[in-house]
């Protein structure tokens, strides 16, 4: 059992934790149609901005209420309601995600019932979903803002079936630490069961690099809404990720959709209970050439392990990543001798470390200088200092990452994707020795980490 330790630093030196803003923009990224507009500072959308398109290299649909020093003071449903109205007659969105920052949570300011008075005076708003999510920066990380703005998207779209016979379909609500390319691959797996799916939301569909034939302002893919009306029509819900499980329970409320909660879908054990779980739904037997991607990964296993035992991992990741990576290399013989994180959750404690810091890079390093080095870090490319200071390999993995290209496609869930994550782990550390001494500037102390 892990010791949960949370820092509580005044001061960050090198972040970990990425904002809810962007997580809750990300989210609606995944719907069709759609652009998210942050109600905050052209500051707050321009840094969101610049990270995703630089970790997923497209053109990111995001627009912001631009608040200024008297609407902040004065109040900004003025910059709301141009904003909507400007965006629904320019860009004929289907759905446009409203999003609070820590400027106006901490101004006081009443979003949804702003909305709803702009809403009831103009009409040309009435052909547009609109949906407002309260997502401060100073509550929460990634995690969370995707987490709430996924809810309030079932809050405000999902109807119950009535009398509407179920249809051979699940619902899928993916966490934001699965890529598209997990997602693609996770469509794939149900549909060999001869299922439908409708994913909220689907970045599979959105930002998985294809190219439009035409100039398009919102998003180029993703989950309608006419998609998410049905999903009361699903006979199950899949939740992956402990942050999803808000959002699974919104949609059962609604709709009266059960929901199955997967810690993660990343090696063996998982992957199994996601098999049963689909063919008892579909009513058949597992697909064949599931068996066989099954029987590849547990040989993938069987000669990995030699290179994964009694080797050193750090870890740095939001909790649903740091989750399922610690719990693959732990299961494959190595120890975790850093695990850090953004926030505290339960399912973290039964993680095989010591203990796991809520905090930054600077605490990654220090955990790393304390049991006297690793063989491996698992980061974002924020990682990239530390590594390149203790002279220890970087896999990159994350948000964002910057540095590498193809991140959005990087897969590693399903018996495939676990078997080719190992694989890749497993190479590199086939390629770098048991770690030796810490460089001497590093013994006794360490320089603080920088942002960059």
């Amino acid at each position: 059992m892990a010791l949960i330790v949370d820092h509580n630093k005044p001061l960050s030196s090198c972040p970990l934790k990425v904002s809810a803003p962007l997580g809750a923009a990300l989210a609606f990224l995944g719907m069709r149609g759609s652009l998210p507009m942050f109600h905050g500072s052209q500051g707050c959308t321009a840094f969101a901005l610049v990270m995703m398109v630089r970790h997923f290299r497209e053109a990111i649909p995001l627009q912001t209420t631009a608040m200024n020093e008297i609407s902040t003071i004065l109040g900004g449903m003025d910059q709301v309601e141009d904003g909507l109205v400007t965006i629904a007659s320019k860009a004929k969105p289907e759905i446009i995600g409203l999003i609070s920052t820590a400027l106006t949570e901490t101004r006081g300011e009443d979003i949804a019932g702003e909305v709803k008075q702009i809403r009831a005076r103009r009409r040309e708003l009435d052909e547009v979903a609109v949906v407002d999510v309260s997502a401060p920066d100073y509550s929460g990380s990634i995690e969370t803002g995707w987490g709430k703005a996924v809810t309030a998207i079932v809050r405000a779209l999902a109807v119950p079936a009535g009398g509407l016979t179920k249809l051979p379909q699940v619902n899928l609500l993916p966490g934001c630490h699965l890529t598209p390319g997990d997602i693609e691959v996770l469509k794939d797996i149900i549909a060999d069961f001869g299922l439908d799916v409708v994913v909220l939301p689907d970045l599979s569909d959105s930002l998985d690099g294809h190219v439009p034939e035409s100039y398009v302002p919102t998003t180029l893919g993703g989950t309608s809404v006419a998609s998410v009306r049905e999903m009361g029509r699903s006979k199950l819900t899949l939740a992956v990720g402990e942050h999803m499980r808000h959002a699974a329970v919104a949609l059962q409320d609604r709709t009266g959709v059960p929901f199955v909660l997967f810690d993660r879908l990343t090696g063996l054990e998982a992957m199994d209970r996601l098999m049963v779980t689909l063919s008892t739904v579909a009513g058949i037997p597992v697909p064949a050439r599931q068996r066989r991607a099954r029987s590849q990964l547990v040989d993938a296993m069987l000669d990995s392990h030699f290179y994964f035992g009694g080797r050193s991992i750090a870890i740095a990741a939001e909790p649903a990543l740091l989750w399922s990576l610690g719990k693959l290399v732990t299961d494959l013989g190595a120890t975790l001798a850093a695990a850090v994180t953004t926030l505290p959750t339960g399912t973290l404690s039964e993680l095989a470390a010591e203990r796991v810091i809520i905090g930054d890079f600077e605490d990654l390093e220090d955990q790393i200088l304390e049991a006297g080095g690793c063989d491996l870090i698992l980061a974002n490319s924020n990682g990239r200092q530390t590594s390149s200071r203790l002279s220890t390999p970087l896999f990159r993995i994350g948000f964002p990452v910057f540095d590498r290209l193809g991140a959005a496609h990087q897969v590693s869930v399903g018996y495939r994707g676990t078997r080719d994550l190992i694989t890749r782990l497993g190479n590199v550390l086939m390629d770098c020795p048991n770690h030796g001494p810490i460089p001497a500037e590093h013994r006794h102390g360490h320089t603080p980490a920088t942002a960059g």
